[in-house]
């Protein structure tokens, strides 16, 4: 795994024996066990990674108009029982939530507006309730809706 897996020597002296894996990927999923020895002692923990996918298609970048359909599925084991996905979470205007029972979201003319902030939340038969949140970018036209622009004589028009 390397060299996306660290450990933060600083923090070993504190009893910091975290493991850091960056960028995590879906072949990381697993049962990860740390053993600590200090003089005739072990001890140790053990930590189930679980990792969630959000990925697109056609993958990045999205142009604007074109079919988009975006998928989240995570690696828990349980049922799905939903999947809801939440725009710009902030209130507002531009705020929207779907959800559904399958994990795929189709957005059949995407916009300029469709762009930002989405986070894909799973709910499972068993209670978990699992996120992600990835920064979605649309190429296209962000111009006046109206596309008569009005411009002094002798100045600049953009």
């Amino acid at each position: 795994m390397k060299p996306r897996v660290s450990l933060q020597d600083s923090a070993l002296r504190n009893g910091n024996f975290s493991l850091r894996i960056d960028p995590v990927r879906s072949e990381d999923v697993g049962l990860y066990e740390a053993q600590v020895k200090y003089r005739t002692e072990v001890h140790s923990c053990h930590v189930e990674l679980g990792v969630i996918t959000v990925t697109l298609s056609p993958p990045d970048p999205v142009i604007e108009r074109e079919l988009l359909l975006m998928s989240c599925n995570s690696s828990h084991r349980a049922s799905l029982v939903e999947t809801c996905w939440f725009h710009n979470e902030h209130p507002g205007p531009t705020s929207r939530t779907f959800c559904s029972l399958p994990g795929t979201l189709s957005i059949f003319h995407p916009a300029m507006s469709d762009a930002g902030s989405w986070r894909c939340q799973l709910r499972y038969s068993d209670k978990e309730i699992i996120s992600a949140t990835f920064n979605l970018q649309i190429l296209g036209f962000d111009g006046p809706s109206n596309p008569v622009v009005y411009a002094a004589a002798g100045s600049a028009a953009d």
